[in-house]
């Protein structure tokens, strides 16, 4: 081979390399580990500053009467655009920014919204370049933009339910360590270093709130806010109060635990029971789905009929409404709360 063509091979691998490992370096700089939890304690520090300093001036509780003061849901609001704050305000997305939170992921609510409306217009413009009805685009542009949504949903009702699988665990952690003889806020930080995420992650983040100037009470209604569960709030309360009343807090949490685990195995037994009319509910959901499919790939131009004639089409209109009347009242029979 020639000496020349060797010589460009190696410089091309070795720049090629070099690329990587830049590419590599620069993407661990702005979205590694360690960049969003710099990110994050510096966010956690202007807005515990700021919370104190409207303390002092106002006399009161940081942030009390303040929405949007609590630190998860700054991440919007530090945004330099004028007007993604004058559209937060019109379309209060401090409820959508604290479900991107507790989702687990690292968006803000303005750029979801985004998300839907280009997944709309992609939708839309696919029906149009297919020459779809407009009807047919917009049930394809409605449901491309709820995608987002929906995925958002089950990402945070996920991340909820491993929170609270994972939360009897933590508080017998924390009710270890108060007979050991630890102050609360050394907990916190023993929880956030020895649970599994995401939960550690959570009390993480109470005790930076705490190194950064926030009460324990604030901080504690903080972590109740990010975990909307009724396990959380029952630990968060029970603290709250023991706060006040005194009290053996090591006591308290161990019968928080009790409590909590008693919960989760009334819920799996709920759960076994509600499995055969859950199954029974996915059964009747999807035969409609499954047969009009078979049908229609057994003969097409007969199941055809049903979107060529204005019949066809009222006929279709009135079973996606029962359909869906019908799938919200076997969700509500199966749908079992304790």
């Amino acid at each position: 081979m020639d000496t020349s063509l060797t010589l460009t091979l190696v410089v091309a691998f070795v720049a090629v390399v070099a690329a990587l490992e830049g590419a590599w370096m620069l993407w661990n700089d702005r979205a590694g580990a360690q960049a969003q939890r710099l990110r994050r304690r510096m966010r956690l520090a202007a807005s515990a500053s700021s919370a104190v300093a409207a303390s002092s001036a106002a006399g009161a509780d940081a942030g009390a009467g303040e929405p949007g003061a609590e630190p998860w849901l700054r991440r919007a609001e530090s945004h330099s655009a004028p007007w993604v704050a004058r559209l937060r305000r019109l379309a209060r997305l401090d409820s959508l920014q604290r479900g991107i939170e507790q989702a687990g992921l690292q968006a803000t609510a303005v750029q979801l919204l985004g998300v839907s409306a280009a997944a709309a217009a992609t939708a839309a413009v696919a029906a149009a370049a297919a020459h779809a009805p407009w009807r047919v685009a917009g049930a394809g542009a409605v449901l491309a933009s709820a995608a987002p949504w929906a995925w958002l949903a089950w990402r945070r009702r996920t991340r909820l339910a491993r929170l609270q699988q994972q939360l009897p665990g933590a508080v017998d952690l924390m009710a270890r360590a108060m007979r050991a003889g630890h102050a609360l806020p050394a907990t916190l930080q023993m929880v956030g270093e020895e649970s599994p995420e995401p939960l550690a992650a959570e009390f993480r983040l109470a005790h930076e709130e705490l190194n950064f100037g926030l009460s324990m009470d604030e901080a504690l209604r903080h972590l109740a806010a990010r975990v909307p569960c009724e396990d959380m709030g029952f630990l968060v309360i029970a603290v709250l109060l023991q706060r006040e009343t005194g009290g053996n807090l090591a006591e308290v949490l161990s019968n928080i635990g009790t409590l909590v685990r008693s919960r989760h195995r009334l819920l799996a037994r709920v759960q076994v029971l509600a499995a055969e009319g859950k199954l029974s509910a996915w059964i009747l959901g999807l035969m409609p789905i499954v047969v009009g499919g078979l049908l229609n790939l057994i003969n097409p131009s007969f199941v055809s009929q049903l979107w060529r004639d204005p019949v066809g089409l009222q006929l279709i209109q009135a079973c996606a409404g029962l359909y869906a009347l019908g799938a919200l009242w076997m969700w509500k029979l199966i749908r079992i709360r304790v």
